[in-house]
């Protein structure tokens, strides 16, 4: 996090805590306004940008990726994981291009290491990877008057979901209806954060991170690298695996996974009364002996306690007798999609 968009996002009454804006001095009722109509606008500084760019870019990413970026259009996203050799998800990105570029969103906490590490695999392809995520700024924007917040401060609003557009004021990503990111220059952010902060509310970033729960889309964050396979985190539900591609790493491991139907585990969408960490165990009351899923993603819930996006084996996922932690922990509920 670039420490001058940090100081600025101080100044308009953001509390920091964990790398992130956690609040703007309501986290209640920001949280409550998430789960309204209420237009939001939330600083993402929990997710860093890979730019990979040169001649041989698309093949590359192509060659790497679980997705099938060679046909991504220029005015689209998609989701996408790299994956090691075992076929583990080392992080999952959303996809997308800019006019010399390919732009990787990803956990910040991932990025340097990420992008160190697809370099190794450049070799003499035209290929250069850089973390930029110093470079840019990352909004996120929710509600019903979106489209109109992103029209007065002179920004494009694609349609469709996973649609993009590019301006000079920014490139705009539709992730759903009603739901937007905003990639911006540093030099322009705080301009363009007063611009939309004038037409939606500012909230902490656990409320977008709580949106992206309620959507069912996780990220590979450090402490959940190379826990799972792409099916687990349901990724070829949201357009991430291509099964119709050529070799990538660990290719072999996610089609077998795919087509002889050894996915045992998939992603759940959870609740807690109690605090809810990334990468925390999931137990059954009746086999206490051994965890039997993981926490992917956490966050605060509206409704209070905290919601989670978990990968959980199956049979076990519907027993109704889920703890946190330990067989004897706090209870851990499934939540019905919204």
């Amino acid at each position: 996090m670039n420490l001058t968009w940090k100081d600025f996002l101080l100044t308009t009454g953001a509390r920091w805590a964990n790398g992130v804006a956690a609040d703007f001095g309501d986290p209640a009722g920001e949280l409550a306004a998430a789960g309204t109509t209420t237009t939001i606008i939330a600083p993402l500084a929990h997710l860093g940008l890979l730019a990979v760019h040169g001649s041989d870019a698309p093949a590359f990413l192509h060659n790497q990726l679980t997705s099938d970026v060679k046909h991504l259009p220029p005015n689209a996203a998609q989701h996408s994981a790299w994956c090691s050799a075992k076929g583990r998800m080392l992080a999952s990105f959303l996809t997308f291009r800019t006019a010399d570029s390919f732009l990787l969103q990803l956990a910040a906490d991932l990025a340097p290491a990420i992008a160190q590490r697809l370099q190794m695999f450049v070799l003499r392809s035209q290929v250069v990877v850089a973390d930029r995520s110093a470079d840019y700024v990352l909004l996120g924007l929710a509600g019903a008057q979106c489209r109109a917040a992103l029209a007065a401060s002179g920004l494009p609003t694609p349609e469709a979901a996973l649609s993009t557009l590019a301006s000079a004021a920014g490139l705009v990503i539709c992730l759903a209806p009603e739901r937007y990111e905003v990639v911006v220059d540093l030099a322009a952010a705080p301009a363009l954060w007063s611009q939309l902060a004038a037409h939606a509310r500012p909230v902490g970033t656990p409320v977008w991170q709580w949106l992206d729960i309620r959507a069912g889309v996780p990220l590979i964050t450090r402490r959940t690298s190379e826990e799972f396979v792409p099916q687990m985190a349901d990724f070829e539900r949201l357009g991430g695996v291509s099964f119709h591609k050529g070799c990538y790493p660990g290719q072999e491991v996610v089609a077998r996974t795919q087509y002889l139907g050894k996915v045992k585990r998939h992603l759940y969408r959870v609740h807690a009364a109690t605090a809810i960490d990334i990468g925390q165990a999931i137990f059954a009351r009746d086999a206490p002996d051994r965890p039997c899923g993981t926490i992917a993603n956490a966050a605060p819930a509206p409704t209070g306690g905290y919601e989670a996006l978990a990968v959980i084996q199956e049979n076990y996922a519907l027993s109704g007798a889920l703890a946190l932690a330990a067989a004897d922990g706090p209870r851990v509920e499934l939540v019905a999609g919204d």
